[in-house]
C-alpha cells in the first residue's frame, strides 16, 4: 500500500535511517504527532511541529556560497545594459542550469536542478517596453529551456526550442505586460523538472514605477525528496520553516509590497494567509488598482500576484498557507514588526 507524505515523516522519525530524510537527526526518535498543542511557528519544548524538531534551526542557505532566503527576499537581479550597434540598449541577463544537492530543511538533501544554483532561480527584473536578453546556458546532463510568462514571439517562449547539455539559447523580447510572471522548464515531464527545481520569478515594472515600498518576492514551491510524487516539505523562497526561525523584519506603518508567486508542484492549489492584518490584492500585477481586501489569497500553480500592507502595531505574526498540511510541513514564516 502506498506510503501517505505523513507516513513517510513517521517512518523516518520512528526508524532513525541514515540516509535521505531521516539523515538529518530532525527527526530524531520523534514521530509527527496531531495531537501536538505546540502554537504554530514556535519552537516545541518536545516532539515535533511543522517538520521541526526541538532546538534544530532551518539551515542558513540551501549550499555554501548561495544566497540565504533573507537576501534573497529583496535581491531583485538588474542584469546589465549592452548597447547594440545601432545604439539600442539591450538589457541581458545570464542563465545557468546545473545540478546541485541543496538543503531543503535542517540536514535534508535534496538533488536539485537549479538556475544559477539555487532553487528557486534568480528574480529577474525589468521594465516595461524594455528590450530584454536571457543567454541561458544548459549546463545540466538532460534538455531544457526557458519558459516565460507574458507576450512575446513564438521562437522566445521556451518550448519547441530544446537547449541540450552544453548548449546556449538567447531569448530575446520587449519586455510586456508590466506584472509579475513566473518562468520554468518547459521539457516533458514536466512534472520532473519543474518539481527538481527549474523556475523562478520575472517582474516587469510599469513604466511610471509604482509608490515606494519595501518590495520583496515570495516564491512558494514544495519538494518530493522521496520521489513518490508528492511533496513532504513546503517552502516560501526554498527552505522549510525558514522565515520562522530568521523572521522577516519591518516597521510599523512601513508599505510592503510582496511579489507572490506559485510553483508547487503535486498540488492543485496554495495560498498565503496573513495574521492580524490584511492586504490589497493585484492578480498577476497587471493592473494598478486591487481587486480585493483580504488576508488570504489561493493560487494554482503558475498564479501569481502582488500584495500591498502596513503594521500598525509592533510584535511577531504568523504568514503561511492555508493549506494546514502545507503550514505544518514547513510553510510558515514570522513577521517581526518594530517601532
Amino acid at each position: 500500500m502506498k506510503k501517505s507524505r505523513r507516513d513517510f515523516l513517521k517512518i523516518a522519525g520512528v526508524t532513525g535511517m541514515t540516509t535521505g530524510l531521516a539523515a538529518i537527526g530532525i527527526f530524531g526518535n520523534q514521530t509527527v504527532r496531531a495531537e501536538s498543542s505546540t502554537p504554530i511557528g514556535s519552537t516545541p519544548a518536545h516532539g515535533l511541529h511543522a517538520g521541526h524538531a526541538a532546538g534544530v534551526k532551518a539551515p542558513q542557505s540551501q549550499a555554501p556560497h548561495v544566497i540565504d532566503p533573507t537576501s534573497f527576499l529583496t535581491n531583485f537581479e538588474q542584469g546589465k545594459f549592452v548597447t547594440l550597434e545601432n545604439g539600442e540598449s539591450v538589457r541581458e541577463f545570464n542563465l545557468v542550469s546545473y545540478p546541485s544537492l541543496i538543503e531543503v530543511a535542517s540536514g535534508v538533501k535534496f538533488p536539485a536542478w537549479t538556475l544559477n544554483g539555487t532553487v528557486p532561480g534568480p528574480t529577474l527584473r525589468c521594465i516595461e517596453g524594455e528590450t530584454v536578453r536571457i543567454r541561458f546556458r544548459n549546463g545540466d546532463a538532460h534538455p531544457h529551456t526557458i519558459h516565460l510568462h507574458g507576450i512575446h514571439p513564438a521562437r522566445m517562449d521556451g518550448v519547441f526550442e530544446t537547449v541540450e547539455p552544453g548548449q546556449e539559447y538567447v531569448y530575446e523580447f520587449t519586455a510586456q505586460p508590466f506584472g509579475v510572471f513566473p518562468y520554468h522548464c518547459h521539457i516533458m515531464p514536466l512534472t520532473k523538472h519543474i518539481s527538481k527545481g527549474l523556475y523562478g520569478t520575472l517582474i516587469v515594472d510599469p513604466k511610471t514605477a509604482r509608490q515606494a515600498a519595501r518590495e520583496m518576492v515570495m516564491l512558494m514551491n514544495g519538494f518530493d525528496v522521496d520521489f513518490d510524487g508528492e511533496n513532504e516539505f513546503y517552502t516560501v523562497n526554498g527552505i522549510a520553516n525558514y522565515y520562522t526561525d530568521y523572521p522577516i523584519q519591518i516597521k510599523v506603518n512601513e508599505p510592503v509590497r510582496v511579489y507572490l508567486v506559485n510553483m508547487t508542484e503535486f498540488d492543485k492549489i496554495n495560498s498565503l494567509h496573513l495574521h492580524a492584518n490584511m492586504f490589497w490584492y493585484y492578480p498577476n500585477g497587471t493592473i494598478l488598482t486591487p481587486t480585493e481586501y483580504t488576508d488570504t489569497v489561493m493560487l494554482c500553480q503558475g498564479q501569481r500576484g502582488i500584495l500591498e500592507f502596513s503594521y500598525k502595531y509592533p510584535g511577531r505574526y504568523l504568514f503561511h498557507a492555508h493549506q494546514s498540511e502545507f503550514a505544518e510541513l514547513g510553510w510558515t514564516g514570522i513577521i517581526e514588526v518594530s517601532e
